[in-house]
């Protein structure tokens, strides 16, 4: 098996006068696990029914390879399709589930026979064939859903929060088979979820989408340590955003203002938002949990930024604070510390300073 590109250019689709997909443009690599993130009505699904099939575009191309299918129907675009709810056949045994598709496309029955054994050894399910579906878990159902729409080796897979169903260990087991059969195979899998750590586990890329829109793509290492914008910074783990001014900048740094003792200086060009900003205007500082640092108060030094301990929570191997800043209303800033470090010692009600490490640090326009 070998996976086809995806070329979406310019494709569009509204319902009546609302529009769930906005000129969406993305180039899907033969062979890569693409997943396609975002919070509900963000345009995820209906993208990819489009690609299936099921949805037609109000504009613009789909293409698979080298062939236009934008107006081609499902069952003509040799896509493997798996959703949520499984959609197996409660009247056939695992084995006539597999091989449906087959029997669609004429196969014959010897070789019919013969893949859907292979498509059961690929999921790890040999000897499963005579059972019927209620007879098997959610997760072994979900591995059969995958076999069938595998069995007859399209060069595209597309998968609709196909986890979504199962509980978190068994999430967790399926994400890792998924990807081992996907780099087995060489098929290329366009993967629809809301969920950012399944994403960021299991994909070559992500493309998070917002509104309808493509907010960024790229590797997920691109997105959580270099968001494009508030909204992938906060959509992607967790992020803490605390309100400040921009004061200017200087050659090597932006400098921002937290209220009135502290100033803060922060690498330029880390999203390319302080060079478009006046002297002045409000910004929204944002950094993850664990680059911050607490320090006793009076020692984080310049920079640092009172503050008080108002929870301390064990998860584990790391400590997580939620701090309120002196002097400043609003959602209290989570920090992240492994639970062996000196830091870990702190408890509810101490006095601290927050410490940031300023190239940490991204700069998104407030207001």
């Amino acid at each position: 098996m070998k996976g086809a590109s995806v070329t979406i250019a310019g494709v569009g689709k509204s319902f009546g006068k609302v529009a769930a997909v906005r000129d969406v443009s993305l180039d899907v690599r033969a062979g890569e696990f693409l997943s396609l993130l975002g919070p509900s009505g963000s345009g995820k699904t209906t993208l990819l029914m489009m690609i299936a099939g099921f949805e037609m575009p109000d504009g613009g191309t789909i293409r698979i390879g080298a062939r236009d299918v934008t107006q081609v129907p499902p069952n003509k675009r040799d896509v493997g399709m798996v959703f949520q709810k499984y959609a197996l056949f409660p009247h056939m045994t695992v084995a006539d589930n597999i091989a449906f598709p087959l029997k669609m496309r004429k196969v014959a029955r010897a070789e019919i026979a013969r893949r859907a054994a292979e498509a059961l050894a690929l999921v790890r399910l040999d000897g499963y064939g005579a059972r019927m579906p209620a007879q098997l878990s959610g997760g072994q159902q979900q591995r059969v859903a995958v076999a069938r729409a595998l069995v007859f080796e399209p060069p595209v897979l597309l998968m609709d929060e196909p986890l979504g169903a199962l509980d978190k260990k068994l999430r967790e087991q399926m994400q890792i088979e998924i990807k081992r059969i996907q780099e087995q195979l060489g098929v290329t899998v366009v993967y629809v979820t809301h969920d950012q750590e399944e994403a960021m586990t299991m994909s070559d890329r992500v493309a998070a989408m917002n509104e309808g829109g493509l907010a960024q793509i790229g590797t997920p290492g691109d997105l959580y340590l270099r968001p494009n914008s508030a909204f992938v910074a906060d959509f992607i783990g967790k992020m803490n955003f605390v309100e400040a001014e921009y004061l200017g900048s200087d050659d090597a740094h932006a400098v921002v203002r937290l209220g009135e003792r502290t100033t803060l200086h922060t690498p330029r060009g880390l999203n390319g938002s302080a060079a478009l900003l006046a002297a002045g205007a409000p910004v929204r500082l944002a950094v993850r949990p664990e680059r911050l640092r607490l320090a006793a108060r009076g020692a984080g030094g310049d920079g640092a930024i009172p503050g008080t301990v108002e929870e301390a929570i064990f998860v584990g191997s790391f400590r997580v604070f939620l701090v309120g800043l002196d002097g400043r209303a609003g959602e209290p800033v989570h920090v992240q510390s492994p639970a062996d470090t000196a830091q870990a010692a702190f408890a509810k009600g101490d006095p601290i300073d927050l410490v940031l490490d300023g190239a940490a640090v991204h700069l998104f326009p407030g207001g």
